[in-house]
């Protein structure tokens, strides 16, 4: 049977709130134990009950426990007001920071046309001109990169050469230069295009008998 939720209010019977009492004391001291057991912490729990009666329980001295306490309440009191004043100046700083986060979501949709209507002549000056920068920074990134591409494809083109050297060498071959294999490549071109018109092409009227003797 699921025990039912129990309404956090006055028991009202004596004997039943005796009862409570009695045992949800046993199980907070048994708790306040555990706790300092196994987290090795400095633990002071008082309890008195509606006749007077005290009931306590301490990891180490209750005084001195005590003693802690009543220090660091009046080290807190004494350091409020620097807290007060440091809180204060990060709710200046977050101000501050919200307006900046504003103007920068401002300045975007500027820069990307949006929002045009309110800018004077001066703002549209400098919107240009921010623009232009802009683009002279993209085009000089965008000509390093082909720069950077470029030589790459070139020390690949050095070592495939290197590698065709080695391999002819290897099957007892002469390695062809760079600028051979191009005149080569040109003159097979120009091979093909001579051929294709030295073909002969001529025009025949009449029967195919005639044309075969």
């Amino acid at each position: 049977m699921v025990r039912g939720k129990i309404q956090m209010k006055r028991i009202e019977n004596a004997t039943s709130r005796q009862v409570t009492f009695s045992k949800r004391r046993n199980g907070l001291l048994k708790k306040a134990y555990e706790l300092s057991v196994l987290c090795d912490a400095e633990v002071a729990v008082i309890i008195f009950s509606q006749k007077g009666r005290r009931y306590e329980f301490a990891s180490s001295e209750i005084r001195k426990t005590i003693e802690r306490y009543y220090k660091y309440t009046k080290e807190t009191q004494i350091d409020r007001p620097g807290m007060e004043q440091y809180m204060q100046q990060l709710k200046h700083e977050m101000a501050n920071m919200v307006k900046k986060i504003q103007h920068i979501e401002v300045s975007q949709r500027k820069l990307l046309g949006q929002d045009l209507g309110s800018c004077t002549i001066e703002e549209l000056q400098e919107i240009d001109g921010q623009i232009d920068q802009s683009l002279r920074s993209i085009r000089a990134r965008k000509a390093q990169l082909f720069k950077e591409q470029v030589d790459r494809l070139k020390e690949r083109e050095r070592l495939l050469l290197e590698e065709n050297a080695r391999l002819c060498t290897t099957c007892g071959e002469k390695p062809l230069q760079q600028s051979t294999q191009r005149k080569e490549a040109v003159t097979n071109c120009g091979h093909l295009s001579n051929q294709s018109s030295e073909i002969e092409t001529e025009l025949f009227i009449g029967l195919p008998e005639r044309r075969c003797s």
